[in-house]
């Protein structure tokens, strides 16, 4: 029998939730709580198998709580229940020792599946939510090079500038400074980088910049 213990804030999710899993013969439902504060309360007593938790709760949310049961109750597993998909729920999840994240659109047979092979130590990731996290990996070219964060404010401006296909007297027209200047950043930007001339600078620019762009996009969504 896989002992369950059910963490969510409403009472009308725990009790369907328990009303469905306790029709499966090998799950049993041995405790409740309204969120992560709470369920800390009951591990000690109540010694579940397998604990399905809530993402968002008031007091402690199911985060602060898969790791603080990862660090105390090694042994019980931990499956993410909840209505939001967020990548960075996801990863925050699992990163602090949740065993699985499931929606809770899942079918009932499917939660009762992924309940037994988390229980037996295996991931499980609802559908979709593996593409999620692998969109979330950076590919090598946007991975940040040597020498990136060396550059000053100003040099990443004319590197954007050179990006854009601008030339040394546009680039000093556009930031107000003269060309000598601009030739200096170039030049520091060059060794830094440890790029050859301007096209491999700007062929960098192009495909680097563009994935910081879009990351911040997406973090911004």
């Amino acid at each position: 029998m896989i002992r369950l213990v059910l963490v969510d804030d409403q009472n009308l999710i725990r009790q369907g939730l328990k009303a469905l899993l306790e029709l499966e013969p090998d799950l049993q439902v041995v405790g409740e709580a309204e969120n992560g504060q709470a369920v800390m309360h009951l591990l000690q007593k109540l010694q579940p198998d397998v604990i399905l938790m809530d993402v968002r709760m008031p007091v402690m949310d199911g985060v602060a709580a898969t790791r603080e049961i990862a660090q105390r109750f090694p042994q019980i597993k931990v499956l993410v229940l909840t209505t939001f998909d967020n990548d960075e729920y996801i990863a925050a999840a699992l990163r602090n020792g949740a065993m699985g994240y499931l929606l809770k659109d899942t079918p009932s047979e499917e939660l009762a599946a992924a309940i037994r092979a988390v229980y037996k130590g295996y991931t499980q990731l609802g559908p979709g939510l593996v593409e999620k996290i692998i969109a979330k990996v950076p590919e090598p070219s946007a991975l940040t090079p040597a020498g990136w964060t060396e550059l000053t404010p100003r040099e990443r401006e004319v590197l954007r500038l050179i990006a854009a296909g601008e030339s040394n007297r546009e680039i000093a027209q556009t930031l107000h400074i003269s060309e000598g200047t601009v030739k200096n950043h170039v030049t520091s930007i060059l060794n830094r980088l440890s790029l050859r001339d301007r096209t491999q600078a700007a062929i960098f620019a192009n495909s680097f910049l563009h994935h910081v762009e879009t990351d911040r996009k997406g973090m911004r969504g």
